[in-house]
């Protein structure tokens, strides 16, 4: 009983951590080092603006720089977004972040929010449009 017992601990153990490292959390570039969910240490869906003249492409990788309520972070992503990808529009990017050279090391780019986003973010939604047209005008 006691090796049983023992053996569904572990095993229990062992799913949590898989959970917690596999759960990607939504945050904003101002709240990435900040809010809980939001470190370093774990994959995040940061959401910002991308911000006007930041957009470089390079050997196949997209380099631009989004920002979000004041705070501003540096973006590598592997790839080229495509779609409707452009200067000024809200994004999340999908990734690890960086933390001593603030940037986020991206592996997908969504420009149009999936219905699960907008379901739960809809006031983040509502913010980065206004910041985005901030950034047109």
């Amino acid at each position: 009983m006691v090796l049983v017992a023992a053996v569904l601990v572990a095993g229990g153990v062992i799913v949590a951590q898989f959970l917690r490292s596999a759960v990607d959390y939504y945050c904003n570039v101002d709240e990435v080092g900040v809010r809980s969910g939001c470190d370093a240490d774990r994959r995040v869906r940061v959401q910002g603006i991308v911000e006007r003249n930041s957009v470089n492409s390079t050997g196949g990788d997209t380099s631009f720089d989004i920002s979000f309520n004041g705070a501003r972070m540096s973006v590598v992503y592997d790839g080229e977004p495509g779609g409707i990808f452009k200067e000024c529009l809200p994004v999340v990017v999908h990734g690890t972040y960086d933390a001593p050279t603030n940037t986020l090391l991206g592996d997908r780019v969504e420009v149009k929010h999936s219905d699960e986003y907008v379901a739960v973010n809809d006031e983040r939604l509502t913010e980065a449009d206004e910041l985005a047209d901030e950034c047109t005008a």
